[in-house]
């Protein structure tokens, strides 16, 4: 076994969201922490995200009066996987996403308050957005870090994990970290936590598991390069659902910020560069990026200034106001020039749209308008491309976020969360349910910090 420089009870890999709240849960449960971030500035699948975290049963919903369960949650789930997510993970993330939701803003004091500008859809059955109003993913990692100075964690950054040191029945001795210049770090833990991120941004991987998407453009972190997965497999990890992912249709191109779903939940469509419509916008959230990549194009996302107002509050809508990136026409024909695409085709598009709204009927997509409104008078168009945006599928795990075998043995403390970590989407995109990578990230992270601490203070 390695020398090791020094040792820690709990060592945590990742400073996203995930890392964080792992490291907060197993330092407010007494443990001594030391997280490590592979960055000089913390960024991760959370600093580009929305910042959102689906939960059930908080406090925030029963404040606006909205009566939600973990079971609730739990349904939603198995339905939107057709039953093939875990039902382990699925019962944990549904019964502890909400009390976990509640001791961030209770015990930790982040602003977290229930978003109802964000409507149940793409599988939801209830109102579960929760974020930082008026702020994003990068806000809510600088925020977090600051806690982590608060409460006295150690935090080590420009610190890349190298290898895990186990014994031979799985018990975790330390980790080797590289240095960005060159040197190597030796550093013991009675328990580790894998919170690293997934691996959408690393194109074998990506190709081996996810082939469909090997050629798709990664809106991820560079560092999702699957270091966890990998050296959990070295270790004789299992893993599971490596075909699952969040794809997201509505990239805008140049600037690279995402539309968000509120645009299309509020009554927003998608046609091609024939100015035609393809797909139910609203029917799958991360499905829709395959018929946007069928296309072979860019595509345009049509909303009006009705849509653009009812989202003007979220920062990535604000952020392409402030580039005035949407092309814009007082009617079908004048936005059709704006955006080069046959004025007839988008007018009729709209038409369907209106029509099926008026009659109460699905319009030729098979989209049902029920809760929503198609475009009218003055549009807007936004240009779109279709992405991946993290992975879903990793580290087998149990309820206790401890790492699992192949064999589905736990290893004695090793534990793992977030993007590094088996998730509930099931085996594909179709599962992806809404915010579900920050419900994974912050659930499973209280989880194994809590687990984490309770190993070690056992000695």
């Amino acid at each position: 076994m390695i020398d090791f420089e020094y040792s820690l009870p709990v060592v945590v890999v990742g400073g996203g969201a995930c890392g964080c709240i792992a490291a907060l849960a197993a330092r407010d449960a007494g443990a001594e922490v030391l997280l490590v971030e592979a960055d000089e500035r913390p960024m991760g699948t959370t600093g580009m995200s929305m910042g959102l975290i689906c939960a059930a049963g908080t406090q925030a919903q029963r404040a606006k009066g909205i009566a939600d369960t973990a079971q609730s949650l739990y349904d939603d789930i198995m339905a939107k996987t057709k039953g093939l997510a875990d039902p382990g993970i699925a019962r944990l993330l549904a019964d502890e996403s909400g009390p976990t939701l509640d001791w961030m803003t209770q015990r930790l004091g982040l602003p977290w308050e229930l978003d109802l500008g964000f409507k149940p859809a793409y599988g939801l059955s209830t109102y579960r957005m929760h974020g930082w109003h008026g702020h994003a993913g990068q806000d809510m990692v600088d925020l977090l870090h600051q806690r982590l100075d608060d409460e006295g964690v150690m935090v080590m950054l420009g610190a890349r994990l190298q290898e895990i040191h186990a014994d031979s029945d799985g018990t975790v001795r330390g980790i080797t970290l590289a240095r960005r210049d060159g040197s190597l770090e030796h550093v013991g833990c009675e328990a580790l936590i894998l919170a690293s991120g997934g691996f959408a941004g690393n194109h074998a991987m990506v190709a081996q598991h996810i082939p469909v998407m090997a050629q798709a453009r990664n809106n991820g972190h560079e560092g999702n390069d699957g270091t966890a997965v990998r050296l959990g497999q070295r270790l004789g990890a299992g893993v599971g659902d490596m075909g699952a992912y969040q794809g997201y249709a509505m990239l805008t191109d140049p600037q690279g910020i995402s539309v968000v779903p509120g645009v299309i939940v509020d009554g927003g469509i998608l046609v091609n560069a024939q100015g035609e419509r393809f797909c139910d916008e609203s029917e799958d959230i991360a499905g829709m990026v395959h018929p946007v990549m069928a296309q072979g194009g860019p595509c345009w996302v049509i909303y009006d200034e009705r849509i653009a107002a009812a989202q003007a509050y979220t920062p990535d809508m604000q952020a392409l106001a402030s580039l005035n990136a949407a092309r814009r026409g007082e009617d079908a024909s004048a936005l059709a020039t704006a955006i080069d695409v046959p004025g007839e085709a988008l007018a009729e598009a709209l038409a369907d749209a209106a029509h099926a709204k008026a009659s109460g009927q699905p319009d030729r997509m098979g989209r049902r308008w029920d809760d929503a409104s198609p475009p009218q008078g003055p549009l807007l168009a936004l240009k779109v491309v279709g992405a991946i945006y993290h992975t879903q599928g990793g580290l087998l795990i149990d309820g206790a976020a401890r790492v699992l075998r192949e064999d589905g043995t736990p290893f004695p403390n090793l534990f793992a969360g977030g993007g590094a970590a088996r998730s509930v989407s099931g085996p594909a995109h179709w599962g992806y349910l809404p915010a579900m990578g920050l419900c994974t990230a912050v659930t499973l992270g209280r989880r194994a910090g809590l687990s984490a601490a309770q190993r070690a203070m056992q000695g």
